[in-house]
């Protein structure tokens, strides 16, 4: 196997990853992508304060670069995805080497001694003849999930669908009505102005190609359209919030706060990214969602340079499941939602160095919001009356509500 992988954003050549025969892995840059004025960004985390290019990373003793240990999946679908490449799931390197082709926004990477091929996209379904309109990925080799506990219970499964790429995320084995919740927190955050992808409720019997799960609460899944994905052949680059920041994925709930992103995001995408910002930790914090780490916050990079946030996702209200839940980061030095008021998003615009007016307005603008089309929806969502009690109750006693 290689000790040298290629490293591109769609069809352009970026730069290498290499592993030294102590096991040490770097990235750098290739000479022509430094030298172009026209190059396309991968990652805020390679860029000096300056604005100036770092031209390649650390050597990192036994695992990828930050920012490439982050293209990776994580937990079980790591040590699936490992046990059907026939390695360990602690061997970045031979993991990126295997999962090159279809990895998380635009980035190809590719053994030096071979050529690119895209084949993220091998099979489109045909409806007409009755194919499953989703269809896992990864089916061919059956192992079974059954004691899968992630903190929010369920597995997220890449699959082919209709019209494009999806992201499926299933029952959980110990949660009741996980992709309902999500569903309904995602239709809700739609009605106030949060950029969403494509949602669906689908039922599992409408996934081809499942592993063997064992016995889920529930029957139906959540699918959610990738927006790195539009078409069939087109790949838009995104980073997320642990890669800008160059943390690694075990660290997605430690040494950055809200603060620290409101800053990055007004300095990249000015006002409007700002406001979007806001709203959606508003939002976050009004529905009791526990889980809003530094990966569920990305840059998207429609024209390869420019970031915008993209697209919100992995808007669960975690209450009803894990009580008195608090935020992943902290926010004005505090994850109690309970007590967060205004003063805390205050102290956020002094340590962003962000306009405190417009912060501020956002807020109170997202709370009426969000109380106006909660009680709208509340009585006729897909949801136990149990789980809408424990909603409404965290709601009600936000201090940014009262």
């Amino acid at each position: 196997m290689t000790d040298l992988l290629r490293v591109q954003l769609n069809d352009r050549a970026i730069g290498t990853l290499t592993q030294l025969r102590n096991g040490g892995v770097f990235f750098a840059f290739d000479e022509d992508y430094l030298n172009s004025a026209d190059r396309p960004v991968l990652s805020q985390s390679f860029f000096r304060p300056s604005g100036e290019l770092i031209p390649e990373s650390k050597i990192i003793s036994g695992r990828l670069p930050a920012f490439f240990s982050n293209l990776l999946p994580e937990g079980h679908m790591r040590e699936y995805l490992a046990q059907r490449g026939g390695i360990k799931s602690s061997q970045e390197f031979r993991l990126i080497e295997l999962l090159g082709q279809d990895l998380p926004g635009a980035v190809i990477i590719t053994p030096m001694d071979k050529t690119p091929q895209d084949r993220s996209h091998t099979h489109e379904p045909d409806v007409a003849s009755g194919e499953m309109p989703y269809r896992f990925s990864l089916a061919g080799v059956q192992l079974k999930f059954s004691a899968i506990a992630e903190r929010k219970g369920g597995l997220t499964i890449p699959a082919n669908g209709i019209g494009g790429d999806w992201i499926i995320k299933l029952p959980a084995q110990n949660y009741s009505q996980v992709p309902e919740n999500e569903y309904a927190m995602m239709n809700l955050a739609a009605r106030i102005g949060i950029p969403l992808p494509e949602v669906r409720l689908v039922a599992l019997k409408a996934i081809g190609g499942l592993p063997e799960m064992g016995v889920m609460m529930g029957k139906q899944a959540l699918a959610v359209r990738r927006f790195d994905r539009p078409t069939k052949t087109e790949r838009i680059h995104f980073e997320d919030f642990a890669q800008v920041y160059d943390v690694f994925p075990d660290k997605k709930y430690e040494g950055v706060g809200f603060a620290n992103i409101a800053g990055m995001v007004w300095t990249l995408t000015g006002e409007e990214g700002l406001v979007d910002f806001i709203r959606r930790l508003t939002f976050t914090i009004l529905i009791g969602n526990g889980d809003m780490h530094l990966k569920n916050w990305s840059f998207l990079y429609q024209d390869g340079k420019t970031p915008s946030l993209s697209p919100a996702y992995d808007m669960l209200s975690t209450i009803p499941y894990i009580p008195h839940d608090g935020l992943a980061l902290k926010l004005a030095d505090t994850k109690d939602m309970q007590a967060i008021e205004l003063a805390h998003f205050r102290k956020l615009a002094a340590k962003a160095h962000v306009p405190e007016h417009i912060v501020l307005q956002t807020v109170r603008d997202t709370v009426e919001a969000t109380h106006t089309a909660w009680a709208d929806i509340r009585q006729h969502i897909d949801l136990s009356k149990e789980i809408v009690t424990l909603i409404q109750k965290h709601m009600d006693g936000v201090g940014l509500g009262r």
